[in-house]
């Protein structure tokens, strides 16, 4: 019988799922959970060792002679300091020690009860992965766990620290069998091209494949996905994802349903932005999606097609049905006149348009989503180029980057297409905000402010549009016109 400890069984499960048969362990109350799993654990040989300075060089010593990691499990408090020599060494040694530490519950840090201090980030840089485990109470902390724990495991040389705190009661041993945990397996740069043969193969054998990539983005695909409901044939069962942030929601909660998903990035990260990866391939995503493309030229997929076809008829709907004077108008036209020109789009309303009517590849801050920058980092992109660099921007995320127009050097290349609704147009979509009467002016920022006097200011060339036929001749102008200064168009759009 194992621990009725969640967030230890499942670490339990992973170090056997990674091939872990050995551990040194300490002795201890607060790791006794821990203890009594792995000694329960068929796979895994115990070695106890008292002395927790001693025990993990006992380990460093097994996994010099084993070539696989090794663990050392400690209780908490001091206890796990005394590893720090030993794991020093070993990252050093570029050796795979494991260290287990038992923990109070995070409430009673530093509060003088026993045992206790902040014990996740104790071994400082010496640890290629420090992860401190969550107590899960449902599905998706029971996700985290195991995704944490995963990105511990994969690190194959190096100490890596994983820190579990555990509440009291600790002594109950009542589940009968570990749980089947999902493994994330790593294919590390060097047997990459091995790899890619293998994931074409693994893509093109899939009865319901999908190739997804974040930037550049998937134009349509929120709309498709709306389109489809709950439709599950149109579900994958194999998604090879080629990273980069996506915007829609709605895509990722699609993409969840999804049976797994390979990841191809060239960092080696474990990115399980749908819940259900299982292999990370460090490599180019680009290169993947070439062979994969060539593969589907050769030998077209009934499912992509379907897809395809799905696509197809929503773009031809979008095409047909222009919209009023709006935001979405201004993109739409300018989408379908810029070519393949650099293109940065801000955050928030500008990037979700984007994704509706982009046709060729876009850039724009999705790392964390911030609104700040935007205008500074196309505004420097325009500094490296002689080619056009045109930047579509809200009024909120442009006023606040101002100073990103106060430089010198900026050139007649850098255009910028201002869509000014005098807000943050983002939360008219949230549903229930507008029941707060502190919506337009606290939370989106309403404002009379126009861009004028900014472009004077730094000698900016300045139009402004307030209507569908005046918009599209003022981004003929934009994306065409001779200029040894920058350009700013902005479309003024009434509430």
């Amino acid at each position: 019988m194992y621990s009725d400890k969640e967030n230890v069984n499942i670490l339990t499960s992973l170090l056997v799922a990674h091939g872990i048969h050995h551990a040194v362990v300490c002795p201890g109350s607060r790791n006794a959970p821990i203890v009594h799993n792995l000694n329960e654990c068929p796979d895994i040989q115990c070695y106890p060792v008292t002395d927790e300075r001693s025990a993990a060089f006992y380990a460093l010593g097994m996994a010099q002679i084993l070539r696989q990691p090794v663990v050392v499990c400690v209780t908490s408090g001091t206890a796990l300091l005394n590893v720090a020599p030993a794991v020093a060494e070993a990252y050093y040694q570029h050796q795979p020690i494991v260290v287990i530490s038992a923990d109070r519950p995070q409430q009673w840090i530093d509060q003088l009860d026993g045992q206790t201090l902040p014990q996740p980030d104790a071994l400082g840089r010496f640890v290629r992965r420090a992860v401190s485990l969550p107590e899960p109470h449902n599905d998706e902390e029971r996700w985290y766990c195991n995704r944490l724990v995963n990105e511990a495991l994969i690190e194959k040389h190096a100490p890596v620290h994983i820190n579990v705190p555990i509440t009291e009661p600790l002594f109950g041993f009542s589940v009968p069998a570990l749980p089947r945990e999902r493994k994330i397996d790593f294919t590390p740069a060097d047997a990459t091209n091995i790899t890619l043969t293998h994931v074409c193969r693994m893509f093109m054998q899939a009865k319901r494949p999908m190739l997804i990539a974040g930037q550049p983005m998937n134009p349509l695909m929120d709309e498709a996905v709306a389109k489809i409901g709950d439709d599950e044939s149109f579900t994958p069962d194999f998604v090879l994802y080629t990273g980069g942030s996506i915007v829609s929601k709605r895509l990722k909660h699609f993409l969840r349903k999804a049976k797994e998903t390979w990841v191809v990035n060239r960092e080696g990260e474990v990115t399980d932005t749908f819940m259900n990866l299982t292999h990370v391939i460090q490599g180019d995503g680009e290169v993947v999606a070439d062979m994969i493309r060539f593969n589907l030229e050769e030998m077209p997929h009934p499912f992509i097609q379907k897809w395809e076809a799905l696509l197809s008829a929503l773009r031809q709907q979008t095409d047909a049905s222009g919209p009023p004077y709006s935001q979405a108008a201004a993109v739409r036209y300018f989408e379908a006149r810029r070519g393949t020109s650099i293109v940065h789009y801000a955050n928030s309303m500008a990037i979700r348009l984007a994704n509706t009517y982009a046709k060729a590849p876009v850039y724009c801050n999705r790392g964390v989503n911030g609104i700040e920058g935007s205008l500074s980092t196309a505004a420097g992109c325009s500094l490296v180029t002689d080619d056009p660099v045109f930047c579509v921007i809200g009024d909120l995320s442009f006023f606040y980057d101002q100073n990103a127009l106060w430089n010198q050097n900026l050139r007649g290349n850098f255009r910028i297409l201002l869509l000014n609704n005098g807000k943050g147009g983002i939360f008219d979509m949230l549903p229930g905000l507008e029941k707060s009467p502190a919506r337009d002016k606290y939370v989106a920022a309403a404002h009379h402010t126009t861009a004028e006097g900014i472009c004077q200011q730094n000698n900016i060339h300045y139009l402004c549009a307030e209507d569908k036929e005046q918009m599209q001749q003022d981004i003929d102008w934009l994306i065409t016109a001779e200029s040894k200064r920058p350009l700013l168009l902005e479309v003024l759009l009434a509430e």
